[in-house]
């Protein structure tokens, strides 16, 4: 199953995938973020009652969650991309958070500000919240996720580090995206069990990792975070980005106006944005 939010006739809904198809399902739930609150998510097309049909080259795509209550972000969370940021080890993980207006959906321009040319990628992995949480044991971390999605924290870099705090360079309108669609948690029973996350920028790879390789796991993550804030359904855990990002190359690379870039996740699909000027 493919869970998908979009706008259609300028008219927001949600749905489950079927080929080029979308199953509506606003009249089972108002938002996908309602039935994954109300956990009346169904497991199959077949369960659902006749609803109206969207081709899905009629949409435009939303983020999964389109106003999540909480985007938190971890940052250096692969080895690799620790070791060329020349960060620390560290007994528990960093984290910063994103707003939902810099978070664009799937085929949507994402805006280089016209303050920096230092626009850079991360693809990552997305958690989503299923299950309200505090406090929330590693043995019981999986229990409370609703599925996973595709992740772009796109990095205004000069921003990022005027000061020890990430939130401006991090933050920029439109600058980050998350989709295509979500997928259900039971597809991907082990969100650290070495699932591929390619990130390519026209067209060549820029980043390439496997999921088994985060520092802190998922379900690490999610006990960690719940200590300090109660986790709700609909909420994004962006896990971290791997090596490779293009603020250490030499020379260093860039996005620019015109760049397409793909964030490419075994078992759930592949995001896709163009880059556009503000």
């Amino acid at each position: 199953m493919r869970f998908i939010s979009y706008l259609h006739n300028d008219e927001p809904g949600w749905g489950a995938v079927n080929g080029r198809d979308i199953v509506d399902l606003t009249r089972h739930e108002p938002t996908l973020q309602a039935a994954i609150s109300e956990d009346t998510l169904p497991v199959s097309l077949d369960t659902v009652p006749a609803q109206k049909i969207v081709a899905l080259d009629e949409v435009v795509y939303l983020p999964p969650i389109p106003e999540p209550r909480r985007i938190l972000c971890i940052g250096q969370n692969y080895v690799a991309h620790r070791a060329e940021m020349g960060g620390a080890t560290t007994a528990h993980p960093l984290i910063f958070t994103r707003y939902p207006s810099s978070i664009s959906g799937h085929e949507q321009d994402l805006v280089k500000p016209r303050e920096s040319d230092q626009y850079d990628f991360e693809g990552e992995l997305a958690v989503i919240i299923g299950r309200t949480g505090r406090r929330i044991h590693p043995d019981q971390a999986l229990e409370h996720i609703a599925g996973y999605s595709c992740f772009m924290d796109g990095s205004v870099r000069d921003f990022q580090v005027h000061t020890t705090q990430y939130i401006p360079g991090k933050n920029f309108d439109a600058s980050g995206s998350c989709g295509p669609w979500m997928i259900p948690a039971a597809e991907i029973p082990d969100p650290n069990a070495g699932y591929r996350l390619e990130t390519r920028l026209n067209g060549n790879t820029v980043q390439a990792t496997t999921t088994d390789l985060m520092i802190f796991s998922v379900p690490v993550l999610l006990a960690y975070l719940s200590t300090f804030t109660t986790l709700e359904p609909g909420d994004v855990i962006a896990t971290g980005t791997p090596g490779g990002v293009g603020y250490k190359r030499k020379p260093q690379l860039f996005m620019h106006p015109g760049d397409r870039l793909e964030v490419e996740l075994e078992g759930i699909g592949t995001l896709v944005n163009r880059i556009k000027g503000d």
